[in-house]
């Protein structure tokens, strides 16, 4: 089978590594134009470029997926079927061109957290289970038929990191047995119940503050959905203060919220309900701690209140 991948962060690379450990014909991948980082304005690679580069594949990288040149790129390629992963969305022109279709990775159980950031928002939800769809591709986004499902438990200790990480390996394994399923042509297609759809849009810097006026249960939620990146953040004595790890505790909160408390060794926050153990953070023009190690690095009369 001729495949076009198309992807660009990390989360794409083990499927695309998994097609061509298989030996399927991938006669281009397409991801996005390169940035320009840094001073020197650097051109950086997304991921899934260098991966196709390491592999001697071609890659196209064009600004806009209408593009003629592009199109006619695609159409003489005649593919078998697009693979896609953590992508943009396809004009109809491009995911139909293939003989069976366009098929794409997405990281929840759909239809529940349609949307760009799956992973973040089911852990600061609360989920205790997610998982991953693949799904062949209609007009709006993530709403097409679906061809396999596999459920993973989101456990205590688990965060945004851990979760991605989890979800990229598994994904390549059900994209290799959706891929197989479809040569096959023996598979059924499961329709999507919108009402039960639930929405899960990009993290933007507003969804990241903390509002100490909650339980701790969904303050330590928010911190794990958004670790390590963007991260949760709080201000501390007028400085932006990130916080990638916490813990709860039984202890009932007696404080003004926001307050902090501290041994010497642990910090301490008081929320609605009960205090909140602070375990790495990052102040503001400063690395990332452990809490012990930051408490050990400033005046113990330092530490006021989080805002």
């Amino acid at each position: 089978m001729k495949i076009v991948f198309m992807g660009t962060p990390d989360f794409a690379v083990p499927s695309l590594k998994k097609l061509i450990e298989y030996n399927y014909e991938i006669p281009f991948v397409v991801t996005v134009p390169d940035k320009e980082k840094g001073r020197g304005l650097k051109k950086q690679f997304s991921p899934v470029k260098i991966t196709a580069i390491e592999n001697n594949i071609p890659v196209l990288q064009p600004e806009n997926l209408k593009d003629e040149i592009f199109i006619s790129e695609l159409k003489k390629a005649n593919p078998d079927l697009i693979v896609i992963i953590a992508f943009r969305m396809l004009p109809r022109e491009v995911y139909t061109a293939p003989k069976s279709g366009s098929v794409n990775l997405h990281g929840s159980l759909l239809p529940k957290y349609r949307g760009a950031a799956p992973i973040n928002r089911a852990i600061m939800s609360g989920e205790k289970e997610t998982g991953l769809t693949t799904f062949f591709l209609q007009d709006k986004a993530d709403t097409g038929n679906i061809l396999l499902q596999e459920k993973v438990e989101i456990k205590d200790e688990d965060n945004a990191g851990t979760l991605h990480d989890k979800l990229s390996i598994l994904g390549s394994e059900l994209i290799l047995k959706t891929i197989k399923l479809i040569e096959s042509g023996k598979y059924e297609l499961m329709v999507q119940d919108d009402t039960l759809a639930t929405k899960a849009p990009k993290i933007f810097k507003e969804d990241c503050l903390i509002n100490w006026n909650e339980p701790a249960l969904r303050i330590n939620n928010l911190i794990r959905g958004l670790s390590p990146y963007p991260a949760a953040f709080t201000h501390l004595n007028g400085k932006i203060c990130k916080i990638f790890k916490s813990n709860l505790t039984g202890i009932k909160s007696t404080l003004e919220l926001g307050k902090i408390t501290n041994n010497g060794k642990q910090i301490f926050v008081s929320t609605t309900d009960k205090l909140l153990e602070i375990l790495e953070l990052q102040l503001e023009g400063k690395k990332r701690i452990p809490s012990g190690e930051f408490l050990n690095g400033i005046d113990k009369n330092f530490l006021i209140k989080f805002e």
